[in-house]
């Protein structure tokens, strides 16, 4: 279990990969994002794209869940009071397999609440190649560790 202090500030870790198919782009997309370039192979094809393409909402989504289930769920998260940025710079496209890095950027304890601290995030989702597909700067809150 890791609490607010175990996460010093310039600590890199990197969780995945994940690899994205074809099928779920197009499910994702059908339900959450239904523009042409994600769901329609031939508009995708002509598109500035040339081929289908994961929503950046799909990637955000991507990146969550290796976060929970390399990070946050063995962890005393207490949720996030939300993103300071979020940034798409490569498409992610069918077959393509995801790692995220995780860089603690700041760690500030809380005055008002002793039980918590904040700390602050840059996730990098780096693909196959080892490009940046999307960054994000994010904010989450940690329970401190318990008195012994």
């Amino acid at each position: 279990m890791r609490y607010f202090e175990d996460f010093p500030i310039g600590e890199v870790m990197e969780r995945g990969p994940y690899v994205v198919t074809r099928e779920e782009i197009l499910a994702f997309a059908r339900q959450f994002d239904p523009q042409p370039f994600h769901i329609d192979e031939d508009a995708a094809r002509q598109s500035i794209y040339g081929g289908i393409i994961a929503s950046g909402w799909h990637t955000a989504a991507i990146c969550h869940k290796l976060l929970v289930e390399g990070l946050l769920g063995q962890s005393a998260s207490m949720g996030s009071p939300g993103l300071d940025e979020l940034r798409w710079k490569k498409p992610v496209r069918p077959g393509d397999s995801l790692t995220v890095r995780i860089e603690t950027l700041e760690a500030r304890p809380s005055v008002s609440k002793p039980d918590r601290g904040s700390l602050k995030f840059r996730f990098e989702v780096l693909n196959q190649h080892g490009e940046v597909v999307m960054t994000e700067l994010a904010n989450a809150l940690f329970a401190r560790r318990p008195a012994s």
